[in-house]
């Protein structure tokens, strides 16, 4: 997120110095600390994500084979059967792959900073979120717009409730099921029901 200063500063850079920098990019495909508002690529590749995400949104929702095509063009790797329904956002698009068979319902946010992999089968309850992106706790440093990302894995045939939020830097193992609105900040293996914030295991699945 942009604050007014970090808006100036993007502006100026822009706009005065015309001027490419690639090394914050790099540094966030590295995981490490990055400026998201002094690299004009990754500025440009956030605006194209965000204008097709727009245009997906605005369609009717009768309109399958176009919405299908945009969220091709959205996401770096899909599967050929998905289905995503209206409203989706995501910052960038090319970190994140789709399994065969993903599903995910309203209001969908994926902030891919990093990479986030769904596996087949997976199905998304609404409103739910996965935030790669990570800010640092010293107050020094976070005030210089700087932020990291790490990625988020979901294995396959994963089932996500409601309202659910997976942080940075989780595993989801395959066959687990997490709980609506739970928040989940650390890895959960496979075969696991998973509920609560913070996301706790309360049973093991037998499948």
């Amino acid at each position: 997120m942009l604050n007014t200063i970090t808006c100036k500063q993007l502006i100026t850079h822009i706009f005065k110095h015309k001027k490419i920098l690639l090394n914050e990019k790099q540094k966030m495909l590295n995981e490490e600390f990055y400026n998201p508002s002094l690299d004009y690529i990754l500025f440009k590749e956030r605006q194209n994500c965000k204008s097709l995400c727009h245009k997906f949104n605005q369609l009717y929702p009768e309109n399958l084979k176009e919405r299908h095509k945009l969220i091709k063009q959205i996401i770096g790797k899909t599967g050929s059967i998905f289905m995503v329904e209206q409203p989706f956002m995501c910052d960038y698009g090319y970190n994140i792959t789709f399994g065969e068979n993903f599903a995910s319902n309203h209001n969908l946010l994926i902030l891919d900073c990093a990479k986030v992999t769904f596996g087949k089968n997976v199905m998304v309850g609404p409103n739910c979120g996965f935030y790669t992106t990570m800010h640092p706790l010293k107050t020094s440093v976070r005030i210089q717009n700087l932020q990291f990302a790490k990625p988020i894995v979901v294995e396959d045939n994963v089932w996500f409730g409601a309202n659910v939020i997976v942080l940075a830097g989780v595993t989801i193992g395959k066959n687990s099921v997490i709980g609506a609105g739970s928040v989940v900040r650390k890895s959960i293996p496979e075969n696991s029901l998973a509920v609560g914030n913070p996301c706790r295991i309360i049973k093991k699945i037998n499948n």
